[in-house]
């Protein structure tokens, strides 16, 4: 049964975040990806809807990767989400549609787009012209062009003061995203396992498999962000040797030391049971993936 949480540790959140005075898919990318130190601005508490912010969704959408033109995108679970980029605004038109997960578009509430994090996602997304920030629902995906990182809602946008695109950063609030999830997917709390210590004549666990060995890498994905390629190769362990290797200004999640049969059926999982389109090396070398 769907459930609301507590809003204390929101509150939190949302007391830090800035106001100063004065001032299925849409066609809505990510560009200037990186982090920033921002200047802390004099705080006054926003008044938000805590309760929407935080309720369960109908369902806990990721999705499969997807291209966007030439550039591909993967969602992925990412709770270290700290990128900036250009933001925009949702057409007020859309007010009422269903989004990715299930939901209402509500051109008043504090929501947002995002082309790779879990719907529904918490995050903070600081206006980097003015300092002002506002706590969102990430709910939807897009925007589906490679120009903007993120779209917010009409109201989440005139709270920081966005007339139009401008350049934010986007932290994900790791556990406010978690609690949503949870509430969302109807996971109770994990309960505390005492584990008892082996007697010294006990039988002792055998070791771990040696991984296989081979001439092969299977690249899954290349991100600007290492934070987003480290989320992705901690999953992609379950298919063999999964690694983020740094070249240039790009991190490419490969599985490594693979031979040709094992390759051949990691390439077919990721097709298939994650909507992956990936990428086949040899001994370093760029290969057809339908070669072996």
């Amino acid at each position: 049964m769907r459930k609301l949480l507590s809003f204390a540790a929101l509150a939190a959140i949302l007391a830090a975040c800035t106001n100063p005075q004065g001032s299925d898919k849409t066609t809505y990318g990510s560009d200037g990806f990186g982090e920033e130190e921002l200047a802390v601005a004099e705080s006054t508490e926003q008044s938000l809807n805590n309760e929407y912010l935080l309720a369960a969704a109908p369902k806990y959408y990721i999705g499969n990767s997807y291209k966007v033109e030439d550039v591909q995108y993967i969602p992925v679970e990412d709770l270290t989400y700290n990128q900036t980029g250009v933001a925009g605004i949702v057409p007020a038109e859309l007010n009422g549609t269903k989004t990715s997960n299930g939901e209402t578009f509500d051109i008043n509430q504090m929501a947002a787009t995002s082309k790779t994090l879990p719907l529904p996602t918490i995050a903070k997304v600081t206006n980097l012209d003015n300092g002002q920030s506002v706590v969102v629902r990430v709910n939807n995906r897009g925007p589906f062009v490679n120009t903007r990182i993120m779209d917010l809602s009409p109201a989440a946008a005139a709270r920081i003061g966005m007339n139009g695109t401008a350049k934010v950063q986007i932290q994900v609030l790791a556990d406010e995203s978690t609690a949503v999830k949870k509430a969302t997917i109807g996971e109770p709390d994990t309960p505390a396992v005492t584990v008892e210590p082996l007697a010294k004549d006990a039988e002792q666990p055998a070791p771990a498999p040696v991984a296989t060995t081979g001439d092969y890498s299977v690249q899954v994905a290349a991100f600007y962000a290492e934070d987003s390629a480290n989320t992705l190769a901690k999953r992609m362990a379950a298919y063999g040797d999964a690694t983020v290797v740094h070249e240039g200004d790009m991190f490419k999640v490969r599985i490594e030391n693979l031979d040709a049969a094992k390759a051949r059926s990691v390439i077919d999982a990721l097709r298939s049971g994650e909507g992956m389109a990936p990428g086949l090396l040899k001994n370093g070398r760029w290969v057809n993936a339908d070669s072996i």
